[in-house]
């Protein structure tokens, strides 16, 4: 039996109710019903792109770390972030928040994503400050919000294409930024992008601002030994740490002084890769939920 064989079976054992049980421990008990009302399609509904990518809790895993490796070399983000999280102090809590804000954004129904954008971008309000370099920071300024958004889509697309699903259609790749871009508005994106063009561009653009920094570090130590999910999740978690920074665009993780280890890299194409074409073929229970409500089938 194939390595992606045998963790489809572990994903999707029948009775053991394993999908869930991953759902709840990733994003904590569910305070959403994503299965009402009937046809409603939330704010990306069954055909989009998102709906596809955003099942895949490997690519989740690997682009998130990366969006936030991106987010953190930027001063003013790095000192909103953590100045106003809890992360370095919560990080399981903090990881399932998020994680359950992209959920309830992506298949939650209208009303419900709708009303997790507002309490966030009222959240975001109050986050201001000044960097120790003293530069001021709001978490609203529309330059701050368009990296936010850009960091989050580039790394949960580019982990999916390179750790699910390589054929994904450069049109498809298109078509994901362009269906976040309102999304990316209402939590205070003033232009997002629209094209992997265009993305690309903008993470060239942003390179000269980029530095490294000791938050840096000590945020991918928090990641490399916690996790979500238990024992298999924290011996997973370095994998997902060697991936996010081999996933970053080119010429960034140097700049950061982030070193790639090579065997770990590897083995972290093979698991993840193997783990990420098993969880496409078994999703878990909030995309099923969604579909469903859409009387579609995954």
């Amino acid at each position: 039996m194939s390595l992606e064989t045998s963790t489809r079976a572990v994903l999707d054992a029948p009775g053991a109710g394993l999908a869930g049980a991953l759902d709840r421990r990733i994003f904590g008990p569910s305070r959403v019903d994503y299965s009402q009302p009937k046809g409603d399609p939330g704010l990306y509904g069954p055909d989009s792109v998102a709906w596809r990518v955003h099942a895949n809790p490997i690519a989740l895993a690997i682009g998130g770390v990366a969006a936030v490796i991106l987010e953190l070399a930027e001063p003013r983000v790095r000192t909103g972030v953590w100045e106003h999280s809890i992360f370095a102090s919560d990080p399981l809590t903090r990881m399932r928040r998020t994680g359950e804000a992209t959920m309830i954004t992506t298949y939650a129904p209208r009303a419900e994503a709708e009303a997790r954008i507002a309490m966030v971008t009222r959240m975001h309000e109050k986050v201001r400050g000044r960097t120790p370099e003293g530069q001021d920071y709001h978490a609203l300024d529309p330059e701050l919000a368009d990296w936010v958004h850009l960091t989050a889509a580039y790394g949960f697309l580019n982990a999916y294409r390179r750790y699910v699903d390589p054929r994904l259609s450069a049109a498809d790749q298109d078509r994901y930024y362009v269906e976040g871009g309102a999304v990316g508005s209402a939590f205070g994106a003033h232009s997002p992008s629209s094209s992997a063009a265009m993305t690309a561009a903008r993470m060239q653009a942003m390179r000269p601002g980029l530095v490294h920094h000791p938050i840096i570090d000590e945020f991918l130590g928090i990641v490399r030994r916690t996790s979500p999910m238990g024992l298999v999740g924290r011996a997973l978690q370095p994998l997902v740490v060697e991936a996010s920074i081999d996933l970053l665009p080119p010429g960034v993780a140097g700049q950061l002084g982030l070193a790639s280890n090579p065997a770990r890299l590897a083995a972290a194409k093979v698991t993840l890769s193997a783990l990420g074409r098993a969880a496409r073929l078994a999703p878990g229970p909030i995309p099923r939920q969604a579909y469903a409500r859409m009387g579609r089938r995954l």
